[in-house]
Parts: structure tokens; C-alpha cells; sequence
């Protein structure tokens, strides 16, 4: 997962929680408390330079990612009942069978790699109405997204559910594209180490201290 994500200054968010105890910034009370743990739903308002405004949404414990907005078609991406989640994946799972992604109500198809030691292993595929997407890292915090081959935007997310994106100024990104690299980047986070650093903390793991 990547970590500190450069911001785009394509994006800007604003959080806001399910729960009854919402908060707007910093509250000493609430965050100095040592049993305080992380809320498991998180929606975040976007205001996208080419889409508008449109709402990712992200509940950890039930493995959901919903993207929607005037502009955008509704996405959503969820994990099936009864499968544990892996910590490490915000929607909890890489195993495309235990997933469903549909747009506008519509189940289309999506393949998450396995993600092992080479960046292009985290890549996720989507297939739907002849079309071709790709999410995949090209960098340690970042992912470019491609839609037939055809990089059209840069997404960062740290795995909190909060995602940034930067267009390419040479592409013209379809509403479509935005839902879909919203609702990965959130679902999937973004960015990978190369092979080499990976290698190593293998390594270093392995070795006795």
C-alpha cells in the first residue's frame, strides 16, 4: 500500500462519517482517547475538475465502495458475505470471484492480479460494454489508469478511502472513467514498491536479527 500520496491539485475532499458523533478537523477529546479506533465507513466529497462533485464512499467492515455523483454513473464494488477480510486491502479481498462490481446496476467484469512482487501484479481490470480499463501502480504512492490502453489519469490513495486524481491534459476522460478509477483506487488503494525494495524487506525479514 502506498504511503503519503503526493496531492493532486485536481481534487479536494471533505470527510464526513455515518456515525452520529460526525466530526469537521481536529477534536483534542475525541482523538486523545487511547481506545479510540478508526471509523470502518468513510465518505468523502470530491470535487473533481472535470466531473463535479460526486461522493466516494468506503465501509471497511462490509467490504463496499460506492461512487456516485450528478456527473458519473453510480459504481459499486463489494466484497461477498462470510469472507474474511485482509487487513492490508481496504475492501478486503484481491480475489475477483468473492467480488462484484456493477455500474449503473449492471454486473461487469472485473479481475484484480493477485499483487506479489512486481508492480504490474497489483494491477486491476475491468471489461464492459467493449471497452478496457486497467488501474495499475507506476509508482510507490501512484496509479495510472488506462482505458483501452490509453493513459488518461494519475489516482493516489492511501487505503483510507479518500483518492486523489490528476487528468492527463492530452486526454478527454468519459464519466464512466472517473467512476470506475474512483471506485478502484478506493477499493484496491494505489501505488507499489519496485521489485527490488520488496526483494529486500524479504530478505531482511528472513534474516535473523
Amino acid at each position: 500500500m502506498p504511503k503519503n500520496p503526493a496531492p493532486a491539485p485536481a481534487s479536494t475532499t471533505t470527510d464526513r462519517y455515518d456515525d452520529a458523533d460526525t466530526y469537521d478537523g481536529y477534536e483534542s477529546d475525541e482523538y486523545e482517547d487511547d481506545d479510540y479506533e478508526e471509523k470502518p465507513v468513510v465518505e468523502t466529497l470530491v470535487e473533481d475538475d472535470r466531473f463535479g462533485a460526486l461522493t466516494v464512499r468506503l465501509d471497511i467492515r462490509l467490504g463496499e465502495v460506492t461512487v456516485e455523483g450528478e456527473s458519473v454513473p453510480r459504481v459499486e464494488l463489494r466484497r461477498a458475505e462470510g469472507i474474511e477480510a485482509e487487513d492490508h486491502i481496504p475492501v478486503g479481498t484481491r480475489d475477483g470471484s468473492r467480488l462484484t462490481l456493477t455500474v449503473g446496476g449492471e454486473e461487469v467484469v472485473l479481475d484484480p492480479a493477485k499483487g506479489r512482487l512486481s508492480r504490474h501484479s497489483y494491477r486491476v481490470d475491468v471489461r464492459h460494454a467493449g471497452h478496457a480499463w486497467r488501474l495499475v501502480p507506476d509508482s510507490i504512492p501512484g496509479s495510472r489508469l488506462l482505458r483501452d490502453e490509453q493513459h488518461i489519469g494519475d489516482f493516489s490513495s492511501d487505503g483510507d478511502g479518500r483518492v486523489l486524481v490528476e487528468w492527463r491534459e492530452d486526454a478527454e476522460p468519459e464519466p464512466l472513467d472517473a467512476a470506475l478509477g474512483y471506485a478502484l483506487a478506493a477499493a484496491f488503494g494505489t501505488g507499489a514498491q519496485p521489485w527490488w525494495m520488496m526483494a529486500i524487506e524479504m530478505v531482511g525479514d528472513m534474516t535473523p536479527g
